[in-house]
């Protein structure tokens, strides 16, 4: 076979040339899409909160944080966890 970039002869079983490495068939299946800036952001974004949480909560004497703040952490870190359980889920297996 030869082949189609540069023309060099190649095994008739070859997947890809061996000179240039283009492939010698099309793939029958397409690489997913790159994840968009908007996922990556939301998860830093997350992370950050909590870092800051964590440290503000160890600076503060004990017993002095309000519930609040408290839940709101336990739910940012529960929100967290369950986004990435479900991305990673739907993620296609290779």
């Amino acid at each position: 076979m030869i082949c189609k970039s540069c023309g060099t002869e190649i095994a008739d079983k070859a997947l890809i040339c061996y000179r240039c490495g283009q492939a010698t068939f099309e793939a029958k299946r397409r690489p997913p899409p790159p994840p968009g800036p908007g996922r990556h952001l939301m998860v830093v974004v997350a992370v950050v909160i909590l870092i800051l949480g964590a440290l503000f909560l160890g600076q503060v004497p004990e017993g002095t944080v309000p519930d609040w703040v408290r839940w709101a952490m336990a739910a940012l870190g529960a929100l967290l966890l369950a986004w990435y359980l479900f991305v990673r889920r739907r993620r296609p297996v290779r």
